[in-house]
């Protein structure tokens, strides 16, 4: 059956490299069964060329515009870069090929004019010959900046390109005028060699900004090189076949052999290996993976064989919600770019008034030939005033910084984020799962009188079975550990706040806190003084009463993480006070404070409480950040002036907070801190160059130290001071590639 590729009734799969289109969902579903058979007998459509669609670009200082393929952004007039990087370049950058062409045959017109008005040499038909080298340059080398200039005015979006093309459309129609009505002005000279000039510096400066802009995605290209082109899928048959990644479903079997990468999210079903996931989590040690244990696309598979079972592929995987959080990241935008936003709405316009006073005032008070002082000075002030160096100031700093944190397991959700964790004092953190592994396992077992340790382990491990309370797979792990047969259990009851009873084997049995072993009716003194000893070891006590007696109690530990007490003593070392908000029993977390020397614990505060606490601590004047594992700490991750969501490999809860650390590892947040701390610095440096260079540039064009020092601004010095005011910018920020972490 013929089907419309623009309407498939039954939508469409990808299959081998090839697009296959449905004429009903009937069979698509025979599809998903066996795709080879159904597809030896289909006419595959191939997929679309590369080239056949064009990627979405965008504005690093406006990423509201966005467009289809390239071009200058109609507020800015900057060039438009790609909204998401490509694995690999796709060839160069067009803009920055038509940009050089551009500049290097302007600067062969223009070097033999600037030497022409530099020595001197004034014959018959110099301003002709000036005029036949000056006038490729302005009108086909500066045409994209003539362009963006005409633009800006049309569209009322005044920018830099506005003054660039007033400066030099100034100079080279004044020449024209005086190469053509010499005996008007006879005193004056002509201006071709400085609108030249202009025109090819300012290309030069667009050609070094184009390069430094395509270093700031390099962070997310090296992302995404990291997941490999092809994987090893395990047929059903036993042998192996090498398919493309983007084949892989979920469910399938592949093989990863030694030294190669992990292709996709999945879990190890065979083998052993330590696998290096260093370019995921930041952290340099391998880490050993087993049965069981998940593994993470873009890892690296180290000296063992594995068979993993893909669970999330494609779009799914980790590491493309990674590149994915860290594009959107780089897009948003800093309240600390509210400033730049703010003087650039009204920088232009000022300078084109300043531009225009500084004529008045050079045409009324300078010394002669004046209308040539005010002229060349009045476009000195239009060119080397520089709003993009500004505008980028904020933009480029977010893009490095989000990039750099992203290859030490530090994903930043927006810029913002990025720039408030830098000013908190308190970092308040949840127990389990954060400073604690998350998984509690049975650590002592007491029986008391003729009641052993398996049998009270038997007999909770019953009961569990049919409970959903945290404790219960503790329980029943160590059970099966013991190889205890668990018996069933009849007439369930789960008592709110208490516990569980049920009859096994004939007897009624309860399994809770002392209050529910006290309503069986049974004594509790001997229970309550073994369970203080525990309790002052950090260990969570269940106790259990088989009819009227006590008969012995379980003690579970949350194993505190290794890197724990390190991460605190560097937080401690970075001017920050600790505080453990938890559920837990008092006695517990003060324990587990103790070993941490954290001195601050509130205990026992249930989850709708926690987002109280926080708002508590802020009254004291105190700038919150929240750890927690993005679950069960919601209202005090919202409520946080930053909330740090702890994440361990493909569970990690990427939407919850502003901050997510990819290893659930607080190491992480000293990181995430001092990250913030460098990009902001770097951020206030490039807005202080940029203000600076500004008020200094535009003063110094106008003639201020002219009655002081004698000191003018040449219009071409000018504009080689503006050119590289943008990529002094970009080059400041690029340092953050190198800043210290760890």
């Amino acid at each position: 059956m013929t089907v419309d590729p623009a309407r498939p009734k039954g939508g469409k799969a990808n299959y081998q490299g090839q697009e296959y289109f449905f004429c009903s969902e009937h069979c698509r579903e025979k599809f998903k069964k066996s795709p080879e058979q159904f597809t030896r007998r289909a006419s595959p459509k191939p997929a679309p060329s590369p080239q056949a669609s064009q990627a979405i670009y965008t504005c690093p200082m406006h990423p509201e515009v966005r467009q289809v393929g390239p071009g200058s952004c109609p507020i800015c007039g900057m060039a438009l870069e790609p909204l998401h990087a490509a694995v690999e370049e796709e060839g160069p950058n067009p803009e920055l090929v038509d940009m050089s062409r551009r500049f290097w045959i302007s600067a062969v017109f223009t070097l033999p004019l600037l030497i022409i008005a530099m020595a001197d040499l004034m014959f018959r038909y110099s301003n002709i010959v000036q005029l036949l080298l000056a006038t490729p340059v302005v009108a086909w080398g500066g045409r994209p900046i003539l362009e963006r200039g005409w633009r800006s005015i049309r569209s009322r979006n005044l920018n830099m390109f506005t003054l660039i093309a007033l400066g030099t459309a100034v100079a080279y129609v004044f020449s024209l005028f005086v190469t053509f009505a010499p005996g008007v002005l006879p005193e004056v000279g002509t201006y071709y060699e400085a609108s030249a000039v202009i025109m090819t510096l300012v290309l030069l400066g667009q050609v070094l900004e184009l390069r430094a802009r395509g270093q700031t995605s390099a962070a997310i290209r090296s992302l995404l090189k990291l997941a490999p082109k092809t994987a090893r899928r395990v047929l059903a048959d036993g042998t192996e076949e090498d398919v493309p990644i983007e084949q892989i479903l979920a469910g399938q079997k592949l093989r990863v052999r030694p030294g190669e990468k992990i292709p996709v999210d999945g879990r190890v079903i065979s083998g052993g290996s330590s696998v290096d996931e260093s370019m995921v989590t930041g952290e340099s040690i391998a880490v050993e993976k087993g049965i069981g244990a998940r593994v993470t696309a873009g890892t690296l598979n180290g000296t063992g064989s594995l068979i993993i079972q893909a669970e999330r592929v494609g779009a799914e995987t980790l590491l493309a919600q990674i590149v994915r959080m860290v594009s959107e990241a780089q897009r948003s935008r800093a309240p600390i770019q509210r400033l730049a936003d703010t003087v650039s709405a009204y920088f232009v316009p000022a300078v084109i008034v300043i531009s225009a006073v500084t004529f008045g005032v050079w045409f009324i008070t300078g010394p002669e030939p004046r209308f040539a002082y005010a002229l060349v000075n009045s476009i000195a002030v239009l060119i080397i005033a520089c709003p993009c160096a500004l505008g980028l100031a904020t933009p480029m700093s977010i893009m490095v910084g989000t990039g750099r944190g992203a290859h030490h397991g530090v994903l930043i959700k927006n810029a913002e984020a990025l720039e408030t964790l830098q000013k908190v004092d308190t970092l308040v953190v949840d127990k389990t799962g954060t400073l604690t592994e998350g998984r509690p396992k049975v650590v002592s077992v007491q029986g008391i009188g003729a009641f052993g340790g398996d049998e009270i382990l038997k007999l909770a491990a019953a009961l569990e079975k049919g409970s959903e309370h945290p404790l219960a797979g503790a329980i029943l792990q160590a059970a099966a550990e013991r190889k205890l047969a668990v018996p069933g259990v009849r007439g369930f009851q789960a008592l709110t706040g208490k516990g569980v009873t049920a009859e096994v084997d004939g007897m009624s049995v309860a399994l809770g806190n002392l209050n529910l072993i006290e309503a069986q009716g049974a004594p509790t003194a001997e229970l309550g003084r073994a369970a203080d000893t525990l309790l002052g070891e950090g260990q969570t006590v269940v106790f259990l009463a088989v009819g009227t007696k006590a008969a012995g109690l379980i003690g579970v530990a949350d194993p505190i993480k290794e890197s724990a007490a390190e991460a605190i003593q560097a937080l401690r070392a970075e001017g920050l006070s600790v505080v453990m908000l938890t559920g837990d029993h008092a006695r517990t977390a003060e324990a587990v404070a103790r070993r941490l020397g954290i001195t601050e614990v509130r205990a026992q505060v249930l989850p709708e409480q926690k987002g109280r606490a926080i708002q508590e601590l802020q009254s004291q004047g105190r700038f919150v950040a929240m750890a927690g594992d993005g679950v069960n700490d919601a209202p005090a991750l919202a409520q946080a002036q930053v909330g740090i969501a702890m994440g361990s490999g493909t569970d990690v809860a990427m939407q919850s907070a502003g901050v997510t650390l990819v290893k659930g590892d607080l190491r992480g947040i000293v990181r995430a801190r001092r990250l913030s701390v460098a990009t902001v610095k770097n951020i206030r440096q490039n807005l202080f160059f940029a203000l600076v260079y500004n008020v200094l540039g535009v003063s110094i064009a106008a003639g201020v130290l002219y009655p002081w020092l004698g000191l003018l601004l040449n219009p071409m010095v000018a504009s080689a001071a503006m050119s590289l005011s943008s990529v002094s910018v970009i080059a400041n920020a690029l340092r953050l590639r190198s800043v210290k972490l760890s």
